[in-house]
Parts: C-alpha cells; structure tokens; sequence
C-alpha cells in the first residue's frame, strides 16, 4: 500500500474519544446550533472538505476499494454486489418494509432527529424537494436516530405526528434505528460500507445523507451541514440519468 502523507494534526473527528459516554453514542459538540464541524459542503467547489481540514492525500491503492473526490469530501468506497434492495427495514408504524419497493427510484436516505440544531431547515427543505420531485421517481427515506445528544428521544408515534404535523413530512419516515455502533441497522452498515470515511465509517451528526441512484448503488454521501437544496442537482442528474 503508498504511504499516506498528513500535513497537519489529526482534527476534530477524533474528539469522539474525548465524549464522556460511549464515543459511539454521544457527541463532543453540545449543540449543534453553536457548534458543529466545518465542512466545505457547496456543489463544485475546488478544495473538498477532507482538504480543509488539514490533510493531504498523496496516493493511497488499495485493491477492492474505490476512492471518490466530490464537493462534499473524499471518502473511499467499498466493493460490494450488494443493493439497497437486500434490505427490508420497519417502518414507523412496525411494519416490515422491503426497500425493494423503491426499485428504480432516487433516493436520498437521511437520519433524522426532532431536536437539532439543524431540525427546522432540513425539515423545511427535504418536504420542499420531495413535493417538487416525487411525482419523476424520487423518494426520501428518514430513519430516526438518538445516538446524537439525544435530540431524537420520543417515540415513534411522537416522531410520526412531530414531521408530519409540524413540516407536513409525506415521505417515509422509518422505525428509530443505530447509525452507530454494535447495533448498527443492516440498512446503514451498507450505506457507510458504500461511501465510508477514511476515519471509519461513523455517521458524524444528525441529517447526514446519502444519494442512491435507481439500480440501489450509494453515488454519493453528504456531510450534515449540506442543505438538501445543494443536493437538488445531483437529484436532476440522477432523475435524468
């Protein structure tokens, strides 16, 4: 394997070490309307977000894995025949849901929380693509999350009434699941294996997400601080592909 060059210290991601409890599901960044990590998330900038923040990729070939460079950061992609097709997942309601139903449509897959810092934007936004979009072959799929500052507590009825009464959420909202950790869903163990971190493969914060085109292949992930109008573009491309 070529060596891989760092030019400077290792950032923030490795604060996860610092978090009281277990770094899998807590936090360092007590709110992440005040303070979450800086990513370059724009579509078509120059430096990717893994550049700025302090490193320099020099060369790196490792057989099996595809390494990416996009607007929202490098990360490396891991070979695999399988789709988002092999998954079958609760909904909120308990009941079983194949992800197969989804078969040759875009989706954007995002783990919600109801008590971010990022709640009402992300909300506000991902029900304003999903209303333009829907009717060509497009699709949101929200997974609820607690793994971050527990800003996602309620249950699932809570979770239903809280997107769809508030933000008038008509995608499909799933059962509360792990994006982290020793119970990891199946579901998300494939999106990260798909398009992982060089650090590891965590989802870093609440609203996190990952484009899949029609064949069920992850073609990108976005940091959480990307607006799902940033993504809209490549929601055309892919609409169109």
């Amino acid at each position: 394997m070529a060596s891989m060059a760092f030019s400077a210290t290792i950032p923030s991601l490795l604060d996860f070490s610092q978090a009281k409890k277990n770094p899998l599901l807590s936090s360092p960044w007590p709110s992440m309307s005040s303070s979450i990590p800086s990513f370059k998330s724009s579509l078509g900038s120059s430096k990717s977000a893994f550049l700025q923040h302090g490193f320099s990729l020099q060369s790196l070939n490792v057989p099996g894995v595809v390494f990416k460079s996009r607007s929202s950061g490098i990360f490396a992609r891991a070979a695999t025949d399988k789709t988002l097709y092999d998954y079958t997942v609760k909904d909120i309601d308990g009941k079983d849901t194949p992800l197969s139903k989804f078969k040759g449509k875009v989706l954007l897959i995002v783990n919600v929380a109801s008590k971010c810092g990022l709640t009402t934007s992300n909300y506000s936004e991902l029900s304003h693509i999903y209303e333009k979009y829907k009717n060509q072959g497009f699709e949101i799929l929200a997974f609820p999350c607690n793994q971050f500052g527990g800003q996602e507590p309620g249950s699932n009825d809570q979770i239903k009434k809280f997107a769809c009464t508030r933000f008038k959420a008509e995608f499909p909202i799933f059962d509360k699941v792990d994006v982290n950790g020793p119970n990891t869903a199946p579901v998300y163990k494939f999106l990260k294996s798909s398009a992982g971190g060089f650090f590891g493969d965590l989802v870093k914060w609440n609203f996190e997400k990952f484009l899949v085109d029609k064949n069920g292949k992850v073609v990108e992930r976005y940091p959480p601080t990307t607006s799902p109008f940033q993504i809209e573009k490549d929601i055309q491309k892919l609409l169109a592909a």
